[in-house]
């Protein structure tokens, strides 16, 4: 199972001064050195974080594999287009939110991610879509033949933090991955995983890759990001 770090936060500290640093080329480089096989970046409307230079730096300097999440518009398709990173998330957006906070709803946008799919397709961009671990969703996401799903494991992670019927949650993620993984699709996941509950869901085979971000730039503001990153990569490969 590969680890793609998203390095969001990165960014986040920069923006919190309007700075040049830190600088989320130089943290990708670091997250490769020490072992992540992915570098994710999301590219959001208001560009709170992560801006439009970034990702074209990133998309010519990242080494290992690039995932840019992006909603479904016409401007992010446009910015892909001439970006062309390795790989397009489409996730929901919000101005108002925090983080995304669910998958996208493919059933009630079928017809305008179908368009979208094609067009990064079309443009030698590999796409995958973040979706909530919901049969009828993987089964939408199969019939407009997309490449990839991205699991959301957001609830499995908050019910984990409670020690609330995190097991129950647990399960839709997996029966999730192996429905998905039947149906031809890539199955990635991602979404509030952390240090502590990482053993459970990187024990799950048909998952390829996991997207991490906050746990591991709040970790490496404690003992630095190369060190984070390692013990990410050290927990996965234990399991």
């Amino acid at each position: 199972m590969r680890l793609a770090v998203n390095i969001d936060h990165i960014a986040t500290i920069r923006e919190a001064r309007k700075s040049d640093e830190p600088d989320p080329v130089a943290a990708a480089a670091i997250c490769e050195l020490a072992g992540a096989q992915g570098i994710t970046v999301h590219l959001r409307g208001d560009r709170r974080h992560i801006q439009d230079r970034d990702a074209e730096i990133l998309a010519r300097t990242v080494s290992t594999h690039l995932n840019v999440e992006m909603a479904a518009s016409p401007e992010m398709v446009r910015v892909a287009q001439t970006v062309k990173p390795h790989q397009v998330t489409l996730v929901p957006e919000r101005r108002d939110e925090l983080t995304t906070e669910g998958g996208l709803d493919v059933l009630l946008h079928s017809s305008n991610i179908d368009k979208t799919i094609r067009q990064l397709l079309d443009a030698g961009i590999d796409v995958s879509i973040f979706v909530d671990p919901d049969l009828e969703q993987l089964r939408q996401c199969q019939k407009l033949r997309v490449p990839k799903v991205e699991i959301n494991t957001g609830k499995f992670a908050e019910a984990f933090a409670r020690r609330v019927s995190w097991s129950a949650e647990l399960e839709k993620v997996t029966t999730a991955a192996k429905a998905a993984r039947k149906m031809g699709l890539g199955v990635l996941a991602g979404h509030g995983l952390n240090y502590r509950n990482i053993d459970s869901i990187a024990a799950l085979t048909d998952i390829e890759e996991l997207n991490i971000g906050h746990s591991i730039v709040a970790r490496a503001a404690l003992v630095g990001l190369e060190r984070a990153v390692r013990e990410m990569v050290s927990l996965m490969k234990r399991i």
